[in-house]
């Protein structure tokens, strides 16, 4: 028996959903406005994950253009029905809809190709609505799609429905009528949303979060002999929270919960959480939390004996093997192909070309503050403390900058940006975007002529996000100054709103002038301290 601590995926790996196909486990999440979107995760124990894939991972497939920041890919759900993977997920744009909405994906391949996306729609050629799409396949061979929207005649503000509506199969079309089975577990609760249906033993079951994704967020359950219902309430829901527990705890937002039965008949259940320090904040965003399940009086009961999302849960078949680098397990360099990378509104390599260890990227004129794409590469921060050193050239032409970033979005962020131009000394300045409003924290000069490298870094440390500088002579190790320290609670979206956690990258723009440059980073290193 294995000791498996919880997260099972530290970072911004929002609303789970996972799947068994014979020994393996497969697990997706939510990307928003980055790409690759849905990464497809593999594991035979729950515990080491692999990353096989990514749903979205080629030009063209969705349209990104424009999607603000906490837009895009919203809560997907993966299944495996007859040979085939089926995800469905929404594409979330609140100001362009006609752009937006459900669609299905299909692969025979977890690892790719996945299709383009199928826009559901009904008979009448009617778009489906809302979000949070899930497909469950009855044992008669036919096909449910069910999803959240706001209720068409609400009691409360915000009060949503849950649907339920048949999916033929061979047209991707929601044919005969449509049902309305679930507002929610208590009266008044908001968001009843993330549903997800089952059937164990002839009956069936939904699960659905309710509360909205942050401090009351919880897991209800209910059951009905039929798929359409009516559906009766667990009376022990919520059957998940941690909203009783206060803001004093170390984890909250407990909710988007998705059941598996394993090889050995065990139950479990993965969900999203938050990790808060430094007070009611949550730098890393809503990360993916496993518990046991049991069942008891035909109820599902997750985390039994305890309640709450335990530290760490025994997995009788889990192994010891070192957790793979999606999972933070592995530190130092991270390679042109390492999954972990990620661009905004593009793919990384649409932004940048691999160049040995590093990248070729090429300068844009657009900034972080302008809702388009950057040049930008990320990568999710998975760790309270962390060093983040990157080695640069510096930029050839006056006006271009280039350096080390931490995006929350375009309103919210922080970035540490070397001067180009002639001369062999140049500025570094240290600037903190709060609220869509500009703020210099610091800055410094660093000795280097055009072309030549610089080192430009993060030093987090629980919530102080330290920013350094210095010549490539004291890279990897060495004095590096320290240009300006921000306080991370002004980042997570606890202060500056949206859905998601820290993304640690490089970035180079000519501020709006046309420009050819190329800026190449040599060495982008991710350590975990401690």
């Amino acid at each position: 028996m294995t000791l498996v601590p919880n997260p099972i995926l530290p970072g911004c790996f929002p609303d789970p959903s996972i799947c068994r196909v014979g020994d393996d486990f497969y697990l997706v999440t939510s990307t928003f406005e980055y790409l690759p979107g849905l990464p497809v995760l593999r594991s035979r124990d729950l515990a080491t994950w692999e990353h096989v894939g990514d749903v979205v991972d080629r030009s063209g497939q969705l349209d990104y253009d424009g999607v603000r920041s906490s837009g895009g890919l919203y809560a997907p759900t993966l299944r495996h029905h007859d040979g085939t993977f089926w995800l469905v997920c929404t594409l979330v744009d609140p100001e362009d809809d006609s752009r937006g909405g459900n669609f299905v994906m299909t692969a025979t391949d977890p690892a790719g190709p996945w299709s383009d996306p199928v826009w559901l729609r009904d008979e009448d050629g009617e778009r489906v609505a809302g979000i949070d799409p899930s497909i469950f396949f009855d044992d008669d061979g036919r096909a449910w799609l069910h999803g959240t929207r706001l209720a068409a005649e609400p009691e409360w503000f915000h009060q949503t429905e849950v649907w339920v509506r048949e999916l033929d199969l061979a047209t991707l079309t929601l044919v005969g009528p449509e049902h309305v089975v679930w507002t929610g577990a208590v009266r008044g609760a908001v968001w009843a949303e993330g549903p997800h249906l089952y059937k164990v033993d002839g009956t069936y079951y939904l699960l659905a979060a309710e509360g909205g994704t942050d401090f009351h967020h919880a897991v209800s359950v209910a059951r009905a002999s039929s798929v359409t219902g009516p559906y009766e309430g667990n009376k022990a829901n919520p059957v998940l929270t941690h909203r009783h527990l206060g803001r004093g705890v170390d984890v909250v937002g407990v909710g988007h919960a998705d059941l598996v039965e394993a090889p050995d008949g065990s139950w479990w259940a993965v969900l999203l959480a938050m990790r808060v320090y430094g007070g009611y904040h949550y730098p890393l965003g809503r990360e993916t939390f496993l518990v046991p399940v049991v069942w008891e009086d035909g109820w599902p009961v997750l985390a039994p004996g305890e309640g709450r999302v335990p530290d760490a849960v025994e997995v009788p078949f889990a192994s010891t093997a070192a957790r793979p680098a999606i999972q933070g397990g592995a530190s130092g360099v991270v390679g042109p192909d390492d999954p972990r990378w990620c661009a905004v509104r593009a793919l990384p390599r649409d932004v940048a070309t691999p160049a040995g260890e590093g990248w070729d990227l090429p300068v844009r004129p657009a900034t972080l503050a302008e809702r388009t794409v950057p040049a930008f590469l990320g990568v999710r921060q998975q760790h309270r403390d962390v060093d983040v050193t990157v080695t640069l050239r510096v930029p050839e032409v006056a006006g271009e900058q280039a350096g080390v970033v931490v995006r929350q979005s375009e309103r919210d962020h922080v970035r540490l940006l070397v001067d180009g131009g002639p001369g062999d000394s140049r500025r570094v300045v240290a600037v903190h975007r709060r609220g869509g409003t500009d703020e210099v924290v610091g800055e410094t000069t660093a000795s280097a002529a055009p072309g030549e490298p610089v080192v430009v870094g993060l030093r987090v440390r629980g919530q102080d996000y330290g920013l350094v500088a210095g010549p490539a002579r004291d890279e990897p190790g060495g004095s590096l100054e320290l240009v300006a320290t921000v306080d991370g609670r002004t980042l997570d979206s606890a202060a500056a709103g949206g859905f998601l956690g820290l993304w640690l990258g490089v970035h180079a723009t000519s501020e709006g002038r046309p420009t050819a440059s190329v800026v190449r980073v040599e060495r982008f290193a991710y350590e975990p301290v401690g």
